[in-house]
């Protein structure tokens, strides 16, 4: 098989995917992929207008409308919705939108967020889409649009290909594409994981890429995002805790001994602001169902 047949083969990219669980990329994602670490994280989620700016919600809204995928009373599945900002968005435009996440935190915040006028155009789950039966729960096929944003739910190929068999007409997904900044990590990792911080992309290169191989082609955009995010010591501790609690074999108390007097070292007037800078893909693409289940 030439190098060329080798990279548009579905098995390759399967391949090249799941030996990324070799690197750190893989380690951080485990520590990001906890209802544990998102249940912390909700209390200063979405708080910075930067930050908010940066879910580009009126782009994404032009985005799918361009590919006929928003409609009023459309079906729309959300994996990973979070805080469910653009779950109410979608809401707004007519769309009856199943919403689901594992962090009861985040959920807590999108259920305050939903005004009456919407109220029956979401329903909001607790649940783990790598635990989901779908076709118990009769979702095969059944959305006009599945959206998996900055989600660990689909951050492995079987995960990825269920998320489309819930598909009659298209897919959207959005990741990070490329090296980001996260410098109070980046030392707790030296500090606790005693080698430096190697976090390449998120698996949305890979899914890209399978995609190509199954003759699916999306249209892809790319976005710079910036943003500061202003946290209290403790709010911050308990994030990093929960993150170094799934990556690091060390007990609690270990842990606790190195990450409390590192982030109280950070602190000004007991509160942590860090910088977040990265790029982001997002790919939206039309779905045959029929395909994707023979795979």
């Amino acid at each position: 098989m030439s190098n060329m047949d080798t990279i548009f083969n579905k098995n390759f990219w399967i391949r090249q995917w799941e030996n990324d669980k070799k690197n750190d990329t893989f380690n951080v994602h485990k520590g990001f992929s906890t209802p544990e670490y998102w249940d912390k994280a909700a209390p200063t989620y979405n708080q910075n207008k930067d930050e908010v700016k940066n879910r580009r919600l009126e782009k994404t809204v032009l985005f799918l409308k361009q590919s006929n995928l928003l409609f009023k009373g459309m079906k729309v599945l959300d994996i990973g919705c979070g805080t469910g900002m653009l779950a109410i968005e979608l809401a707004k435009h007519g769309a009856k939108v199943t919403a689901l996440d594992f962090s009861k935190g985040m959920l807590e915040k999108f259920r305050q967020d939903i005004t009456p006028d919407i109220k029956n155009n979401i329903s909001v789950f607790y649940e783990d889409w790598h635990k989901i039966d779908i076709e118990s729960k009769g979702w095969e096929k059944n959305f006009d649009l599945v959206i998996a944003f900055m989600s660990p739910g689909v951050a492995s190929p079987e995960a990825f290909f269920k998320m489309m068999q819930c598909s009659k007409n298209g897919c959207a997904i959005r990741g990070w594409a490329a090296k980001r900044t996260h410098p109070i990590l980046s030392d707790l990792w030296k500090k606790i994981m005693k080698t430096p911080l190697e976090d390449k992309p998120q698996s949305i290169l890979y899914k890209i890429n399978l995609l190509f191989s199954l003759g699916i082609f999306p249209e892809i955009t790319f976005d710079e995002i910036e943003w500061d995010k202003t946290s209290r010591v403790k709010e911050e501790f308990e994030q990093q805790m929960a993150f170094f609690n799934k990556v690091s074999k060390k007990s609690y108390l270990e842990l606790e001994e190195i990450i409390y007097p590192y982030i109280e070292s950070l602190s000004e007037n007991n509160y942590i602001k860090r910088h977040h800078k990265g790029l982001t893909a997002t790919a939206v693409w039309k779905v045959d169902a029929a395909m994707v289940l023979n795979q």
